[in-house]
């Protein structure tokens, strides 16, 4: 991506934005119509779940099953063909592959401030900075026709959001390169715009949301998912959703896969940092379970580790995930990272504005035979997660500015923001377009989990509510 922006000048790249209009208008990123060689979601979902560990699959169908924003969070490997056909500018990024609104939320810096940014980078490639955009403006039109927003409202609240990464874009255009690299969105000035743009309602949720972001870190992770058992810090079992390793498997095998896992973490260790691999070093394993974690993650290998320090009062929850080929892969090219694990890594730390001290990655064998690619970060720290179905129409238009400005922040720090921006202009063509699309796609969508309603109501897949 780099060769778009060196050694180009600023008019030089604008000049190359502009001249894309004529090959995709902006307008003509309304378009979605279904292709005639479209295959059946439920085919492209069952494809995705044969490398999963079988007897969680249901559990991924099930939650999917639930509601159409529940589906389309476990359909991005559906929307990646869709998009595929759609009208692109021929600017890349560093997408996320995944943007839909709940993959935004409050993390915590290595400063230990609470921050507004992306939060899964499971299918991150490098791909058209438009199918980001397009993700993440369905979701918002899915996400308002659940809370029974109406037509007008749906639609305001994902002008608002496009608008926000076009006008967050524009500004980012005329910044310089490290001022691009050092902004981020810190929670006082995100309270600040919340307090002019909310009513009193809304203001107080989104303090509420703050308070509990912050108390959503490590400790309070320790104590909802540990006890002592026989005098040892055990993590407390949940079947199916965690299951301690010593619950899992036959003591030959369970003695192979926990040998696996040590190995993985210490080894992962290599991925980080000098001083954060010392201090990664001075904490012991102490247990080790299976998580189910996600809609659209159900059924891959999920493991919690946990750590002590000091003392058994100095813990450190890691999460070590499988990570798989984006499934943007087969549309926008093979990631330049052999191991899909450092793919996630790396697409994490260009995109955010301050990543995971222990974000590392780390391949290994596994006791089946088959090599598997991991990326590993910490399980809980100061996380804060959006809650769509108690928003109305003007929360979600505020979470949705929140969410296309940070897109754009995060899009600006890999592609080439002055051509992106120039593309954009400064009218509101691109917004209307996306608006159009977002209400196309959300019909695609409900088509789709009525499909897959249909399937496990046919018996042709089984499905969980757990």
């Amino acid at each position: 991506m780099t060769d778009q922006v060196s050694g180009s000048a600023p008019k030089e790249r604008a000049a190359r934005g502009r001249a894309a209009r004529a090959d995709a208008p902006r307008s003509s990123h309304a378009e979605y119509q279904p292709s005639a060689k479209r295959p059946d979601p439920v085919d492209v979902i069952e494809a995705q779940s044969a490398a999963r560990v079988p007897e969680l699959v249901p559990i991924r169908y099930g939650r999917m099953m639930e509601a159409p924003f529940r589906f389309y969070r476990g359909a991005a490997a559906i929307m990646a063909g869709d998009l595929a056909d759609t009208p692109r500018s021929g600017i890349t990024a560093q997408l996320c592959g995944d943007a839909h609104l709940l993959n935004f939320r409050l993390l915590a810096s290595p400063e230990r401030h609470l921050v507004f940014d992306i939060n899964d980078f499971d299918e991150t490639l490098p791909g058209p900075w438009e199918w980001d955009v397009k993700r993440l403006a369905a979701s918002l039109a899915i996400a308002g026709r659940e809370n029974g927003f109406t037509d007008a409202e749906r639609a305001s609240v994902v002008r608002a959001t496009v608008r926000s990464y076009r006008e967050r874009m524009r500004g980012l255009a005329g910044l310089g390169n490290l001022a691009v690299w050092y902004t981020q969105a810190d929670m006082d000035a995100l309270q600040a715009l919340a307090d002019r743009r909310l009513g009193a309602r809304g203001r107080k949720r989104s303090r509420r949301a703050i308070a509990k972001a912050r108390s959503h870190d490590s400790l309070q992770a320790f104590e909802k998912l540990t006890r002592v058992v026989d005098g040892r810090r055990r993590i407390t079992p949940d079947p199916p959703l965690i299951v301690p390793l010593q619950d899992l498997l036959p003591d030959t095998e369970r003695d192979s896969l926990e040998e696996l896992l040590r190995e993985l973490i210490e080894r992962y260790g290599h991925s980080l940092q000098s001083e954060r691999r010392h201090l990664l070093g001075q904490y012991r394993i102490a247990d080790m379970a299976r998580k189910v974690v996600g809609v659209g993650s159900v059924g891959t290998r999920c493991w919690i580790i946990l750590l002590l320090g000091r003392d058994d009062e100095d813990p450190l929850l890691l999460q070590a995930k499988e990570a798989d080929r984006s499934v943007l892969a087969p549309y926008a090219g093979t990631s330049a990272y052999d191991n899909q694990g450092e793919r996630v890594v790396a697409g994490q730390r260009l995109m955010q504005a301050a990543s995971d001290i222990f974000l590392g990655w780390e391949r290994v064998t596994g006791i089946d035979g088959r090599q598997r690619d991991f990326y590993v970060r910490q399980l809980r720290d100061w996380k804060g997660i959006a809650e769509p179905q108690t928003m109305l129409p003007k929360d979600m238009s505020a979470f949705g500015e929140f969410c296309g400005a940070t897109l754009a922040r995060a899009h600006a720090r890999s592609g080439d923001r002055i051509a992106i921006a120039a593309y954009l202009g400064g009218g509101d063509a691109f917004d209307r377009a996306l608006t159009v699309f977002a209400e196309r796609y959300a019909d695609q969508n409900e088509r789709d989990h009525q499909a897959l309603t249909d399937a496990v109501r046919a018996w042709r897949i089984p499905a969980q509510a757990v």
